[in-house]
């Protein structure tokens, strides 16, 4: 029970209770509520579970009250009655599909909890995500999905959609027979392992003493059809894999360095569990610890282990087992992870407006598996999870700054998910963001933005740098939990929706003065024809200058700012010893700007600002 989130939860609601103070602790998976008295209250517990079958799952907790007093809010006990659990029991039995049949959903309930809390008891119900050809459930001919705090009605045309997707899920790729194959070609040790973890934490199946008297078993499992195996089975439980499957179950990894050593590359062949294990393995073992150059090379680690974790087993869960063609992992040390797929994203998820000034390029998040089949066999072994590491989990890792923008490459037959090591809010976006604080203060009427709302920023201007080299983001939508930044900054009008936008997925982009960081028309106008003799890099320097004089607050710029914003701009990494040179070459550059009396310093300071009357500037060159 040590690991289990719900006691950090528990914990802190004892601190509040007995404090009498009030802290928001219900999110999009914690519901909490005290024991119902009335019909009503039951139903809006039902509707709960509802939402999260169809959504990611979740946990209701009974035995504690929100109320009021003296015009605050606070935590009351209330605890759990015993009488309540036949009703609580009779949860898994209240729920039907569109066409009102009544469904068993015992397997995704679980019967409560009763664990002791100070002043008594409370109960905990755990619900388990639906797979998704299982999805949608309803409660009194109404589906329902969890949006933050809230259980939301599932719209028809939502609805629709998913049953065409579970008409797709019908003909999925994994459950197709491998000809000439017979029941014996499936490995039992694998298949009663499977059927072991099947019966945790309740016993659902029985152990089988041969392969034969499994048949029934393999067939409601699709692991047979008719007698024949299908991939399913052998990605499962099939003797010699790969004679069968062949690059179906093969992962290639190569660490992309120019020195080539002998664990460098390696060909991974198995079954799908242990394939998932060595493939994560390999992953550890080759990446490098970060280095950062603006805090004079501290390390830092790269990637959370349980991203990797399930990016792996992700990319093995989705993958298109049609294709005889194997995952490839591409590891830079340092810089980032690739992972490709065999398949391609359905055209409804994407979002692309390549003809526009700005080139949109977006993806839906979407939780749904290719395989829905193979990830129900993975949720078992704890391999996948719908309310695992999907795109919503990646936008919200980028968002608490624990990775850098993820963005996915699309080619004809496969896909492939970059992870960049690093963090979204990095120095450069921070410096970036601080050029411009005048102009954001403004728009905030005189408000500096939060870590959420820089975040939020960071998130959409590089979405948009990505974009621009045709890389797939995955769309930033306003129901998740940064709402309240998404309404901030658009209210501000430091963000806005695209026209591509559509009503049920707005498609933010940041405010245009944001995204630009050259300014050749204002200074060709300022300085004269002449600055277009200028080299790239003092064209550059000004160009920051300019940004600095007229968006920024403190208006000036060093020469040191100067360097670390345009060696941020370009990605040049964090080699220290390159910053340094770097750094040499913009200071004599300021100094000739200076000198050819295009900046000049302000007195008492390291900082520069643009010559104000450079009327010299353009006599002397039009002599």
């Amino acid at each position: 029970m040590t690991h289990d989130p719900i006691n950090k939860v528990l914990a802190r609601l004892a601190d509040l209770v007995r404090q009498g103070l009030f802290e928001q602790l219900e999110t999009d998976t914690l519901e909490i509520k005290p024991v119902p008295h009335d019909a009503q209250s039951w139903k809006e517990i039902h509707k709960s579970v509802c939402s999260f079958l169809n959504t990611r799952g979740g946990l209701i907790l009974l035995g504690i009250k929100e109320t009021q007093t003296s015009g605050k809010n606070i935590y009351q006990f209330s605890g759990w009655q015993a009488q309540a659990e036949p009703k609580v029991k009779d949860i898994p039995h209240l729920f039907q599909d569109r066409k009102r049949h009544k469904l068993d959903l015992s397997d995704y309930i679980d019967a409560p909890r009763i664990l002791d809390f100070p002043g008594g008891q409370i109960a905990i119900l755990s619900v388990s995500e639906l797979p998704a050809d299982r999805k949608f459930v309803f409660y009194e001919d109404h589906a329902y999905k969890r949006i933050l705090t809230g259980d939301h009605r599932i719209p028809v045309p939502e609805i629709e959609r998913q049953e065409e997707y579970q008409e797709e899920s019908l003909q999925s790729r994994e459950l197709r027979v491998v000809d000439g194959l017979t029941i014996h070609d499936l490995d039992l040790d694998q298949l009663n392992d499977y059927i072991t973890r099947l019966n945790t934490p309740r016993r659902i199946e029985t152990i089988k003493p041969d392969i034969d008297s499994a048949k029934p078993f393999l067939e409601r499992k699709s692991f047979i059809k008719n007698g024949v195996p299908t991939t399913l089975g052998l990605l499962v439980c099939g003797r010699h894999p790969a004679d069968h499957l062949q690059f179906r179950c093969h992962v290639h990894g190569y660490v992309d360095v120019p020195q080539q050593i002998a664990q460098d590359k390696q060909d991974l062949i198995d079954n799908i569990l242990p394939l998932m294990e060595s493939s994560l393995a390999y992953v550890l073992r080759n990446i490098h610890v970060g280095v950062s150059v603006e805090y004079g090379g501290t390390s830092r680690p790269q990637y959370p282990e349980e991203l990797l974790r399930e990016t792996v087993n992700n990319a093995l869960a989705h993958r298109d087992y049609s294709l005889n063609r194997q995952v490839i992992l591409a590891i830079r040390p340092g810089q980032s992870i690739s992972i490709s797929n065999p398949g391609s994203f359905r055209k409804q998820l994407l979002i692309e407006n390549p003809n526009s000034e700005n080139p949109l390029y977006r993806i839906l998040p979407e939780a749904k598996p290719r395989n829905p089949k193979l990830a129900d066999v993975l949720r078992v072994f704890r391999k996948w999870e719908g309310r695992g590491i999907g795109m919503g989990t990646l936008v919200d890792l980028c968002l608490r700054n624990e990775i850098d923008l993820p963005y996915y490459i699309l080619k004809q037959e496969d896909v492939t998910l970059c992870l960049q090591a690093g963090q979204l809010l990095d120095p450069g976006m921070e410096r970036h963001i601080q050029s411009y604080d005048g102009y954001i203060a403004e728009k905030m009427d005189g408000l500096s933005l939060t870590v959420p709302q820089k975040l939020v920023l960071a998130y959409l201007i590089k979405s948009e740098q990505a974009n621009q080299r045709v890389r797939y983001t995955i769309l930033l939508t306003p129901d998740n939990n940064h709402f309240h930044e998404i309404h901030r900054l658009e209210k501000a009008g430091l963000i806005h929706k695209d026209s591509a936008s559509i009503p049920t997925h707005p498609l933010y982009v940041a405010d245009r003065v944001l995204m630009r960081t050259s300014y050749v028309p204002e200074l060709r106008n300022h300085f004269g024809m002449g600055f277009d003799a200028l080299d790239e890099l003092l064209k550059e320097i000004l160009s920051v200058v300019y940004r600095f004089n007229r968006y920024s607050l403190e208006r000036l710029v060093s020469a040191k700012v100067a360097s670390f914003t345009l060696w941020h701009m370009h990605g040049s990494g964090n080699d220290i010893r390159a910053f340094d040179t770097f750094y040499r070459k913009v200071r004599r550059a300021f100094n000739q700007l200076s000198s050819d009396g295009y900046l000049v310093k302000q007195a008492g300071s390291h900082g520069y600002h643009l010559a104000e009357n450079p009327r010299f500037l353009k006599s002397a060159q039009t002599k």
